[in-house]
C-alpha cells in the first residue's frame, strides 16, 4: 500500500499530519483514537481496514491533534477543533466534489457536525462504532466513575515499560485479540502520544453531545456497532441511528472495538 503523507495547519496553527492512498471515490476519514499514518500500515489491528479503504477509494485520512505525526504539543483540544482540523484536511486535499465520510469511534460526532454545516459537500456517511454523546453525558455515573479512573491510571502510568496498565486500556479495545494483536496496540500507545496527551485526550471525548444536530444530517448514513463493545455501547448507536433520518443500522457480533481482520 503506498501513501502520501503531507502536512497542513489546522486554522488555530495546529500542523496536521495526512494522508492520501488508492483511488476511485473520494472517502475522509474522520480522525479517531488511536492512530499513526505509518505505524497502522503495519499493524495487525488496523492494517487489513487502510487496504480495504485504499484498494476501493480515494482515501484520505488524518492524525488528530496531540496524536501520531500531527502535532504533539497542543493546548486546545476542544470539540470545535475537531470540526475545524477536519475541515482544514478537506481544504489541503483540494476535494472538489461530494465525498463519502467516514467516522471511527469519536470520529462519528465530527463527521454528524461536519455533515450538518456542510451538507453540500457530503454524499454517503459510514459510522462505525460511534457515539453521539461522551462519556459524562450518556446517564451512566458508573460509566463515567470508569473513565475517570482510566484518565487518572494513563496519566501516570502511560509510559512505564511494563504494558501492564497500558493493557488495561488495550484490552477493552480488542479483548478478543491475539497476543500479538495485543502486544502491537501496546507499542502504539507509546509510539503514538504522551501519558499526559492521552490522559487529556480521553477526558476530551466526556463532554461531547451532538444528538441536537442528528436531524440535520441529510446523506445517505450507514452505522454499524459491534453487539459488546466494552468502549462505545450499542446503544450509543442506536441514538444514532434513531437521530439520523433513514439510517440504516447493522449490529455486528462483536466484543471488540476494533473489528479485527478474522
Amino acid at each position: 500500500m503506498k501513501q502520501r503523507v503531507r502536512y497542513t495547519h489546522s486554522k488555530d496553527g495546529t500542523a496536521l499530519a495526512w494522508a492520501r492512498s488508492g483511488g476511485g471515490p473520494v472517502m475522509v476519514k474522520a480522525s479517531n483514537w488511536l492512530t499513526h499514518l505509518e505505524y497502522d500500515l503495519e499493524s495487525p489491528v488496523w492494517s487489513h481496514w487502510m487496504r480495504f479503504f485504499a484498494d476501493h477509494f480515494d482515501f484520505v485520512r488524518f492524525d488528530e491533534r496531540g496524536c501520531g505525526l500531527s502535532e504533539q504539543q497542543v493546548e486546545d483540544l476542544s470539540f470545535e477543533r475537531w470540526i475545524e482540523d477536519l475541515e482544514a484536511v478537506v481544504a489541503a486535499a483540494e476535494i472538489d466534489q461530494p465525498m463519502i465520510l467516514l467516522g471511527i469511534s469519536q470520529g462519528a460526532a465530527a463527521v454528524v457536525t461536519y455533515a450538518a454545516r456542510h451538507p453540500e459537500r457530503v454524499s454517503q456517511i459510514i459510522l462505525y462504532g460511534g457515539y453521539a454523546q461522551g462519556w459524562k453525558c450518556r446517564g451512566d455515573p458508573q460509566g463515567a466513575r470508569l473513565y475517570d479512573s482510566i484518565a487518572d491510571i494513563i496519566e501516570v502510568a502511560w509510559d512505564q515499560e511494563n504494558p501492564v496498565f497500558r493493557e488495561l486500556f488495550t484490552k477493552r479495545f480488542i479483548p478478543a485479540a491475539s497476543e500479538e494483536q495485543i502486544s502491537w496496540f501496546n507499542m502504539l500507545c507509546r509510539k503514538t502520544l504522551s501519558s499526559k496527551m492521552a490522559s487529556r485526550l480521553v477526558d476530551a471525548r466526556a463532554d461531547v453531545d451532538v444528538t441536537v444536530l442528528l436531524d440535520q444530517v441529510k446523506a445517505p448514513t450507514l452505522i454499524l456497532n459491534c453487539d459488546r463493545d466494552e468502549v462505545v455501547p450499542l446503544s450509543q448507536g442506536k441514538v444514532l441511528a434513531g437521530g439520523i433520518p433513514n439510517a440504516e443500522f447493522v449490529e455486528l457480533e462483536s466484543r471488540n472495538h476494533i473489528v479485527l481482520k478474522h
